[in-house]
């Protein structure tokens, strides 16, 4: 248990920063949701489609320092893959 006043600070600031976070990766994972979803579907154009729409999206989650932008750059290469593939 936090005891300064200081420790308690942490623990707020870091309760607040953790569902900002939860909030941006929820989102971005469910975009990545919508992309695998017209793969599997083997629609092209909608996954084309859905890969644009979660571009910007993923990119935005780097920004926001939710996740390292080599792993969103793997990702968004590896999908472009797949859709290609169709």
């Amino acid at each position: 248990m936090a005891i300064s006043r200081s420790a308690k600070k942490r623990i707020r600031q870091t309760g607040r920063r953790s569902a900002v976070n939860r909030v941006h990766l929820t989102r971005v994972r469910t975009y990545l949701r919508r992309v695998e979803e017209a793969i599997a579907g083997g629609d092209k154009g909608a996954a084309e489609t859905a890969l644009n729409t979660a571009m910007p999206v993923l990119h935005r989650g780097v920004r926001k320092g939710v996740m390292h932008r080599n792993t969103v750059a793997r990702k968004l290469s590896r999908l472009a893959t797949r859709i290609k593939a169709l």
